[in-house]
């Protein structure tokens, strides 16, 4: 483990344990091992690639330095149970230590929605306890159908998520953003200016980003009249968030085969890539979204 992971494990652990997780009240025997202790191990898992949770538990406890970080690691089944168990923490502990970075007040946010794969072949998609909640879709960056889910993340430049949601591929990707903007309109802000691709064009869309007092920016369709180009250097921000999530904390590699415990695992990657640009924005590092210091 590296200097830094530790600095921050240790700094995250301290921001969860004052923030998220909630005291501890009535009878009962304490936990061996807390909710916050719980969310710290969840975050090194991801920023170490560990993507299996089987090796995760192997690798802890066979290293001496974590053993006496925490008192008590769990094995591979209470571990898997609890994690899903704190669904609600994490989705907390992403909205406060998001909360912690500067980049939460910027007044740009950029969106943008990413396949979330669950199955490669025929046999799984009959037996999946998924079906119901994923499907087919089309992903056009690798030129191939999936199936599975869709992640949409509304975030700052920098990638610090401001709000986001997992949904089936085959519903209309302005529908599902209406739909994530409605439930978090507390989170906007007068004059918001929220950047999209060319898919979320529409009158409709346009008019329900208005009455919610966000500018709606995106690139210009072949059919449109010139308004504000192809924007393609500020889109390129949202792809790289994406490729942040997908090459070096493994969002296709998640491993979940059930509606709970795909979502537990991919709020698991946004909390580590949130708790990672809190860290850089706190001593000062120039790449707020890098995870080099991290990752060994």
């Amino acid at each position: 483990m590296s200097k830094e992971l530790n600095t921050l494990l240790t700094a995250l652990y301290v921001l969860v344990d004052d923030h998220v997780v909630p005291a501890r009240t009535g009878r009962g025997r304490q936990p061996l091992l807390t909710d916050s202790e719980l969310i710290t191990l969840a975050v090194a898992q991801v920023l170490l690639r560990y993507h299996g949770e089987r090796r995760w538990i192997r690798h802890i406890h066979s290293d001496p330095q974590w053993r006496a970080m925490f008192p008590y690691l769990p094995k591979q089944s209470g571990y898997n149970k609890r994690l899903r168990a704190a669904e609600p923490l994490l989705c907390k502990a992403i909205r406060t230590v998001a909360a912690c970075c500067p980049s939460w007040f910027d007044d740009l946010w950029i969106t943008d929605a990413t396949p979330v794969p669950c199955g490669m072949s025929r046999e799984t998609v009959k037996r999946s306890d998924l079906a119901g909640h994923a499907g087919y879709g089309y992903c056009a960056s690798h030129a191939r159908w999936y199936w599975g889910l869709k992640l949409y993340l509304v975030c700052s430049g920098d990638g610090v998520p401001i709000m986001w949601c997992l949904a089936n591929p085959k519903i209309g990707e302005r529908e599902v953003l209406a739909a994530l903007l409605d439930h978090n309109h507390h989170l906007i802000r007068d004059g918001q200016i929220l950047l999209a691709d060319k898919g979320f064009s529409g009158k409709e869309f346009k008019n329900l980003t208005e009455q919610m007092t966000l500018r709606l920016l995106r690139p210009d369709r072949k059919d449109e009249t010139y308004r504000n180009g192809n924007l393609g250097g500020v889109r390129q921000w949202i792809e790289s968030v994406n490729q942040t999530l997908k090459a070096q904390l493994g969002l296709e590699q998640h491993g979940g085969r059930t509606p709970a415990g795909v979502f537990t695992r991919i709020a698991q990657r946004l909390l580590a890539m949130t708790a990672a640009i809190w860290h850089n924005w706190t001593t000062g590092a120039t790449s707020k979204r890098s995870l080099i210091a991290f990752d060994h």
